[in-house]
């Protein structure tokens, strides 16, 4: 990228990206994740099974999700996350969890999800 010197330029650039998100928000479904343990143990559990049946991420509606933890959210296609975590079922990362340890979820690193 090359380096611009000009106000005028960067405001224009900076506000495309503006009306991009602003798409996002207005126009996409967002499921919003509060992941409370996420900052300590480096993860985010991906849920996509529970109590016998297909849930979270198999079953979401979302076009993107969106985990929250600590002072910041950090947005992701849905699309984008099942790819992301396919490849870790029937892996170590592929673990019970939830009420009674009745779901099956992904643990995903939080540096997969920037």
């Amino acid at each position: 990228m090359n380096y611009n010197n000009d106000f005028k330029y960067d405001l224009k650039v900076g506000q495309l990206k503006e009306e991009e998100l602003g798409t996002i928000f207005n126009d996409k479904l967002i499921e919003v994740k509060n992941d409370l343990q996420a900052l300590n143990t480096g993860n985010v559990y991906v849920e996509y099974h529970s109590r016998g049946k297909p849930s979270g991420i198999s079953t979401t509606q979302s076009d993107y999700y969106c985990f929250a933890f600590g002072t910041t959210f950090h947005l992701i296609a849905t699309d984008d996350l099942k790819v992301r975590c396919r490849k870790y079922l029937n892996t170590y990362r592929d673990k019970a969890g939830g009420d009674n340890n009745t779901s099956k979820g992904i643990l995903l690193p939080l540096t997969e999800l920037l």
